[in-house]
């Protein structure tokens, strides 16, 4: 986006922090690659609760001329993970389970090497277990689910070091805590998430999607370049092999949606003051100087708690600043590109001085 890139530059890497006198008019600069015919973003900076922007830009179905706008229910890809990891700490306070439980204890099948893996090194990404991703088998057809990366890890006998030693982002550990949650709860995990988070905080259009079972009202699309460059025409690449893998991924929501889960993580409402400790306290060095840490379904980076989405045709990102009481949320239908340097930008035009 190179008519962005001087702006984007000025308002990330600049020491000032002041409010602009007119953010929403430098937002919607910032997102003038999003506007028109074109794959588009929705966009929404809360304080206190409260929306300071809520945009739509662009088109949520680029073939039917839908556009974008602050109820469209995009494909979340891994800002899913901060759901799955509520629901495991749901359950602990539940008493169902310990997040100091053995993965086995709930997924026997799983191999002798996941022996001394747990839930929360599941959580926290370092359980060492290897990515799914890359032994699938050859030949299969159609989409993978939870179910299917469990059978991929059982005859997986190995982990990449040892449990608890190491840490390394992993989809698979996610993918196995979704069923954890189906085998400690009794019900399924998509059933799991409509009743103790989604119901609750009036997310009422919020979906773990299965096709075939539910549907998504105002969806998004994903798109990417056609040739994968900057200048090709768009085209609809809106589900992989991997896009019905529910626990990594798998959940459709609004920015409109998402302020009312920002919302419960200040309060009590949904999970205790303990849990949400635990959420946003760091687990682990991720050996990363740009996200130093990682909680439960959350990157940790000074003042900052943030997850990424990225997934074939959708960019996102949620940043948090709880002092400021501060939120950027930017969803996208589009495979570039990543929204987390604009998020930053955005912020800028919003955040207090700094003392």
């Amino acid at each position: 986006m190179p008519s962005l890139l001087p702006l984007l530059a000025m308002a990330v890497l600049s020491g000032a922090t002041a409010p602009l006198n007119d953010p929403a008019s430098a937002v919607d600069a910032l997102m003038q690659d999003y506007a028109g015919h074109v794959p588009g973003a929705s966009v929404l900076v809360l304080r206190d609760g409260e929306p300071l922007l809520r945009r739509g830009y662009g088109m949520a179905d680029l073939e039917a001329g839908i556009a974008a706008t602050p109820a469209t229910n995009y494909r979340l890809a891994s800002v899913t993970k901060q759901f799955t990891a509520a629901s495991i700490l749901l359950l602990a306070e539940d008493g169902a389970l310990s997040l100091d439980d053995p993965v086995r204890r709930w997924l026997p099948s799983l191999p002798p090497a996941a022996d001394a893996v747990t839930l929360r090194q599941l959580l926290s990404h370092t359980s060492g277990l290897v990515d799914y991703e890359d032994h699938v088998p050859a030949g299969f057809q159609g989409q993978l689910r939870d179910a299917d990366v469990l059978r991929i890890l059982e005859g997986q006998d190995r982990t990449y070091f040892t449990p608890g030693s190491e840490y390394r982002y992993s989809n698979s550990g996610y993918a196995l805590l979704a069923l954890v949650v189906g085998k400690a709860s009794g019900r399924d995990f998509a059933r799991f998430l409509h009743e103790r988070i989604f119901q609750p905080l009036g997310m009422d259009h919020t979906v773990a999607h299965q096709d075939g079972i539910d549907t998504v009202s105002d969806r998004a699309y994903g798109h990417s370049r056609a040739d994968g460059s900057a200048s090709g025409d768009w085209t609809r690449t809106d589900q992989s092999q991997t896009s019905a893998v529910l626990g990594d991924g798998g959940i459709y929501s609004s920015i409109d949606d998402l302020a009312r889960w920002d919302a419960a993580l200040y309060d009590d409402r949904l999970l205790q003051l303990q849990s949400r400790a635990l959420m946003f306290s760091p687990a682990t060095p991720t050996g990363e100087p740009d996200v130093p840490h990682y909680g439960f379904g959350w990157r940790l980076n000074g003042d900052s708690a943030w997850h990424s989405g990225e997934s074939i045709g959708f960019r996102n990102v949620i940043v948090r600043w709880p002092a400021q009481r501060l939120t950027v949320i930017v969803l996208s239908n589009r495979n570039e590109p990543e929204p987390y340097p604009l998020a930053l930008a955005i912020s800028k035009m919003f955040r207090a001085p700094a003392p």
